[in-house]
């Protein structure tokens, strides 16, 4: 069980659990130190390409010079925020047909493909 006393000493908490596009904002907020030690922590378990190449980037930042910048690693996920769901669409918003299809309607028949004309 010592992957999993190595996971909860990790800077972001559950980041084996967090989607790329979260990752990329909230490892904004950690110094160059932690960035290597989760470099370090996924180069000897998922070794994902995508995470190793975002953690690469921000650590090239912050080694010429970028700063961390204002935030709190255990803050709300991006995907436990808020969500809409539904389409925002409705009868009102939607498009009139611009014609039958060619098989017809209940209240306007197909033609048969020799009487078009």
């Amino acid at each position: 069980m010592a992957d999993d006393s190595g996971r909860s000493t990790l800077p972001l908490p559950d980041y084996d659990h967090l989607p790329l596009g979260a990752l990329e904002s909230r490892v904004r907020s950690l110094t160059a130190e932690e960035v290597e030690e989760l470099l370090a922590f996924e180069r000897t378990h998922a070794d994902r390409l995508p995470v190793t190449e975002v953690l690469n980037a921000r650590l090239e930042q912050l080694k010429s010079g970028a700063q961390p910048t204002q935030g709190d690693p255990s803050a709300l996920r991006p995907e436990q925020g808020e969500s809409r769901t539904g389409s925002p669409v409705t009868p009102a918003t939607s498009p009139e047909p611009f014609g039958p299809p060619p098989h017809g309607t209940p209240d306007q028949r197909g033609k048969p493909k020799g009487d078009r004309t």
